[in-house]
């Protein structure tokens, strides 16, 4: 591909979306400084990833999507693998020192989540089977077999960590493949009411045969349940991670009490404030219209994802920017919800904002993909070299 062509790329570079990015990370860095107000090397380190990540969004973009994309089920591999290693000592970490779950690979001189990478390739490996169905809705019957089987795999394996927050990740992103893919709705329908029957045992067992369910979940995750049932009850754990987030939301109002000057913050009365719950952080010292902007910026970044995903060239570029809508909208839904306590207490780290590597550096490299895709929407196939 010669330069013109390069350069005539560039020209559909989506720059609101970088944009917005690094908006994100201004506002990341400012909550984590505030949460971690006694120890700035969590900032500092953090600013490190946000770079890392920017270059890994330069690299996804060298490289034509589609190109990306022949090699999507090698890479898919490649995630099972690394998640198969967390079983090998001296690799995986010991689940005692990672909050009981087996997630994280020692790396020596950092700590890496391989399921944050197998997000990643994921959604490039159902693209790829969607794509390859060359089906306007999705009606074959092996195409849905491949889909499940591909999609079952890892899932299997980080449910058995265990780690049921970035599994249900999974399910966010396959679901809106699925979705755009067009899947029939009597199948659609078929699984919502699978997952809403699933969901109403789990509480009903909880109530009327806990020892069943002990059987079947960890404890931490029984704990959980009963923590969003009643967050007052747990005032050891997760209940009072819940209600002290609350209070630190209720207690911004409308304008915040003012950077490092929120209470329950800077007294450290809200556990894992600069991951999980650095949404409370955000909303106690900017109030209302912080977090209002902050929610803003994330409904403008998924704006503009949609509007990539309906000018792509292909399906496959389609299917891959509404996995990657998928994540981030589950993600932020999720934990913007657990944190006011309208959803349970799952792990899920608020994306761009939280503090961690694994996953900015991998969720930028979809964001990369994303601009890919943008960069080689449909105008460009009118190119000619002359």
């Amino acid at each position: 591909m010669n330069r013109k062509r390069e350069l005539k790329m560039l020209r559909y570079l989506d720059v609101p979306i970088l944009l917005i990015i690094v908006a994100l990370s201004v506002i990341s860095y400012t909550a984590i400084s505030s949460a971690k107000f006694y120890d700035p090397s969590f900032a500092e380190k953090q600013l490190m990833w946000y770079a890392i990540g920017f270059v890994a969004i330069l690299l996804s973009l060298l490289i034509d999507y589609r190109h990306i994309g022949q090699y999507a089920y090698w890479l898919y591999g490649l995630g099972i693998v690394l998640l198969l290693l967390l079983y090998v000592p001296g690799i995986g970490m010991d689940p005692t020192d990672t909050k009981g779950a087996r997630s994280w690979m020692n790396l020596g001189v950092t700590q890496f989540q391989p399921s944050e990478l197998m997000k990643v390739f994921i959604i490039l490996a159902l693209a790829k089977v969607l794509a390859d169905t060359k089906e306007v809705r999705i009606k074959s019957g092996k195409a849905i077999l491949k889909t499940a089987l591909i999609f079952a795999i890892p899932f299997a394996l980080i449910v058995s960590q265990p780690d049921l927050g970035t599994a249900l990740i999974f399910l966010g992103i396959i679901a809106s493949m699925l979705l755009v893919a067009g899947l029939d709705w009597r199948i659609i329908l078929v699984l919502v009411l699978i997952a809403a029957l699933a969901v109403a045992s789990v509480f009903w067992l909880y109530f009327y045969h806990k020892p069943i369910l002990e059987k079947v979940l960890e404890p931490h995750q029984i704990h959980r349940i009963g923590s969003f049932l009643d967050p007052t009850s747990d005032v050891d754990g997760n209940g009072w991670q819940i209600v002290q987030g609350m209070i630190a939301i209720g207690s911004g109002q409308l304008l915040g009490k003012g950077y490092q000057n929120g209470t329950q913050t800077q007294g450290m009365w809200i556990p894992e404030a600069h991951n999980d719950f650095i949404f409370p952080v955000i909303a106690e010292e900017f109030g209302f219209v912080g977090a209002s902007v902050l929610l803003c910026l994330f409904i403008y970044l998924v704006y503009r994802m949609v509007h990539i995903a309906l000018a792509a060239q292909d399906f496959f570029g389609t299917y891959l920017v509404a996995g990657v809508i998928g994540m981030l909208v589950f993600q932020i839904y999720q934990n913007v919800g657990m944190t006011v306590g309208l959803m349970p207490v799952t792990g899920i780290n608020l994306p761009f904002i939280s503090y961690g590597g694994s996953s900015l550096v991998s969720t930028m490299l979809a964001v990369g993909l994303v601009l890919n895709v943008g960069m080689r929407r449909k105008k460009i196939m009118f190119y000619s070299e002359d």
